[in-house]
């Protein structure tokens, strides 16, 4: 008789969460991503912007050895990639990764373009405060600028320093 008395405590005792107990772990999740969510996305911009930078530097040293080998710019982003095949070429120099040189990468769209006397890179957010929240602007004088909104930047935009 006691056997059972003390099988039927356990049972009485160990009936899991009540619904109200599951509500309050619940509320308190969401209240901790509600404020954890944004400050992540932030610090995934932020790094998608710092990779830009590094990447205009990369530009600017393939444009500097394509320079130094054909006499002239690359005046289009897949004059600095590599070739389908065969060997390097002036149309297809092997200086920057095949990423980067299609134009797309780290959310953010790179374009160069040949001027009279060098070349411009513009680099903006495939989606704005989605993957970055400001535009870059550099070219062969190596400054790189950028304008913190939706607007892309320019030659007379703030440096970065």
């Amino acid at each position: 008789m006691r056997n059972v008395n003390l099988s039927q405590r356990r049972r009485q005792t160990s009936r899991g969460f009540s619904l109200m107990e599951l509500l309050i772990v619940i509320a308190i999740i969401l209240t901790i991503l509600a404020v954890a969510l944004p400050k992540v996305n932030q610090a995934k911009m932020s790094a998608n912007e710092l990779t830009v930078i590094k990447q205009i530097g990369t530009i600017h040293t393939a444009q500097a050895q394509y320079n130094s080998q054909f006499g002239k710019f690359a005046i289009a982003m897949t004059e600095l990639g590599p070739p389908p095949s065969g060997a390097p070429s002036a149309s297809a120099s092997d200086l920057l990764p095949s990423e980067l040189a299609s134009g797309k990468k780290n959310g953010y769209s790179f374009q160069l373009q040949g001027t009279p006397g060098g070349y411009t890179i513009t680099c903006n957010p495939d989606s704005y405060n989605g993957t970055g929240r400001r535009s870059f602007y550099s070219d062969q004088t190596l400054v790189i600028r950028n304008n913190w909104g939706p607007e892309p930047a320019t030659a007379s935009s703030a440096e970065i320093r």
